[in-house]
């Protein structure tokens, strides 16, 4: 087997495929190339090459957050590795591990004019759990004799090996995002046969903390006292928590449970879709009397970022008394009332918190459980009356989605509209909600696609599909692979923020009005291509969409660009009882 010559690049390729990084997406360059040629010659690592790093990135992040392993992204030097930010932050806000490995110069080229140059150490620093800076390695023509260059030679090979496995021990400890920057003196593209490559290995630690009795009991005593608790459910993986505590929490007549499209629980007595129950009161002439009665006593709170904006603004008008939230390693103070953060998963909190709790006599569930019934005859009834639209669209693809995909959510507009209606429980529902941007979503679904055995959707708005449209540019997208665009002709979220909406700059520098389709891109990208622009086509063009093909498919589905600010508008008016 042949290796790169330069030794630190094989102690590179070696600690990751120990450590059980077995996929790394790499983008051309030079620079590089003692990585690239370790990896790829490297027969139990599977490599993938991504021209334009940026999409690299969400490529690597959508492979990570399928497989909750690291996964590797390498890159040559100078502005290329500035591309893989967007991905890095991310990665940072939504605790997925990536592994970012940078060529550089030796630290004597930098800032000295020599070209692809910049200043790459510590540059994701307020975004990343760990830079490990390597040190060059000089690769001599004959070994050293000298014995002070022998143990100059040993102390940065072990600095770097020690380096190398604090960064991707971080990584699997910390769920997050790392750095390496590794400088090489040239020849980079040198080979050798069979030489031993045998790096010091330190074992990553990953202990989950536990509660004892004594611990939890003073927290149990106010959850057995407490006549309204709430329960919510950010960002979560699919089977995250176990289905008995969620049965629990669902049967107790003193508890609501709220969720969201990206929760991925289940049970037929959560509050699947948290503004229709918020989105009326805020339209009803007794809201502070309604809003008192939903003001909970407790809330706890596990899983990751939260998309409603109304719950947030709800829970920090109306704080409860004490707020909880379990996650092994961070909590947010999304709701400024957070007094308590449980250290620990939330299948190890249960497990020993609800021996020591009690059911509680309340009408808290049992009301609001009616509110929902009530909010649920209101939806259908809006949904039947109103026009062609964004909302109506969706409505028309929601039902038809098959069971058992992988479904990926753009940001925006898109997941908004996604949380107004019940999905099919056998989805697995993502959307890059760490930092909620429009920049990634088709390229992170994309790298979900390349790594995961059932069929990946991808549901965006026609800015997010534009903007990252070089993800398509990939030789590694399965063929059921599938894309459903909404176009509104620019970013329609904005209609209903406030503002003047009649205006040339509102059109040119907020809504970014255009007139762009799918197709030019699909065509240059060999997709199948499909248009609708009516609820009757929708159906029609869905039928036979996801059936097995010889290419992956894009259906575009063109909605009118002004009334879907009025039709959202008017919906959440419509829905108060």
């Amino acid at each position: 087997m042949k290796y790169p010559k330069i030794p630190v690049a094989r102690s590179i390729v070696a600690l990751c495929e120990a450590k059980g990084i077995h996929h790394v997406v790499i983008s051309p360059g030079s620079r590089n190339a003692p990585l690239t040629n370790g990896f790829a010659l490297n027969p139990n690592i599977s490599t993938y090459s991504v021209v334009d790093e940026r999409c690299a990135g969400f490529v690597a992040l959508g492979m990570a957050q399928q497989l909750g392993k690291p996964v590797a992204v390498v890159c040559t030097s100078g502005s290329a590795l500035l591309n893989y930010y967007p991905a890095i932050s991310e990665a940072f806000y939504s605790d997925i591990p990536l592994v970012v490995i940078s060529a550089d110069r030796p630290v004597e080229r930098i800032d000295i004019g020599d070209g692809q140059t910049i200043r790459q150490k510590n540059v994701f620093e307020n975004h990343i759990l760990y830079s490990a800076n390597l040190h060059s390695e000089l690769v001599l023509e004959n070994e050293a004799v000298d014995k002070k260059l022998q143990q100059k030679q040993f102390e940065s090979q072990k600095h770097n090996e020690r380096e190398i496995n604090l960064a991707l021990n971080k990584a699997i400890e910390g769920k997050g995002p790392v750095h390496i920057n590794v400088p090489f003196y040239e020849p980079l593209y040198e080979l050798v046969e069979d030489v031993e490559v045998n790096p010091i290995q330190i074992l990553p630690e990953v202990v989950e903390r536990t509660y004892s009795e004594n611990q939890l009991q003073a927290y149990a005593d106010l959850w057995n006292k407490a006549k309204r608790k709430m329960v919510i459910v950010g960002v979560a993986k699919p089977n995250a928590v176990e289905q008995e505590f969620l049965d629990r929490l669902a049967e107790d007549e003193s508890v609501i449970v709220f969720t969201e499209t990206t929760s991925n629980v289940h049970h037929p007595k959560f509050f699947t879709r948290i503004d229709t129950v918020i989105g009326p009161i805020e339209k009803d002439e007794n809201k502070e009397e309604m809003f008192e009665a939903l003001q909970p006593d407790i809330l706890l709170t596990f899983g990751g970022m939260i998309v409603s904006k109304k719950i947030k603004a709800f829970l920090r008008s109306y704080q409860p008394k004490h707020h909880w939230h379990i996650d092994t390693k961070k909590a947010n103070n999304t709701f400024f009332c957070l007094n308590k953060h449980f250290e620990t998963s939330e299948n190890s909190f249960f497990t020993h918190f609800f021996p020591l709790t009690k059911e509680v006599e309340s009408t808290y569930a049992q009301f609001w459980q009616e509110v929902r019934s009530r909010r649920q005859v209101r939806h259908d009834e809006y949904m039947d009356r109103i026009p062609y639209s964004d909302l109506k669209a969706m409505q028309a693809v929601v039902p038809r989605m098959p069971e058992g995909h992988i479904l990926h959510l753009a940001n925006s507009s898109t997941i908004r509209y996604a949380q107004l209606f019940k999905w099919k429980e056998s989805l697995r529902i993502y959307c890059n909600r760490g930092t909620s941007g429009i920049d990634g979503s088709i390229s992170t679904s994309v790298g979900a696609a390349m790594i995961s055995n059932e069929p990946v959707l991808m549901i965006t708005g026609d800015l997010s599909f534009f903007y990252d449209s070089n993800a398509l540019w990939n030789n590694y997208i399965p063929k059921n692979f599938r894309i459903i665009i909404l176009n509104n002709q620019g970013g329609g979220i904005f209609r209903i923020l406030p503002g003047d909406k009649n205006s040339e700059i509102f059109d040119t520098y907020f809504e970014t009005v255009h007139e762009l389709n799918a197709k030019p891109v699909c065509d240059l990208h060999g997709f199948e291509y499909a248009s609708a622009s009516s609820s009757e086509e929708i159906e029609m063009r869905l039928n036979g969409f996801f059936d097995a093909s010889e290419k992956p498919k894009v259906l575009e589905i063109f909605t009118p660009r002004k009334v879907n600010d009025e039709v959202l508008l008017e919906y959440f008016s419509f829905m108060k009882d």
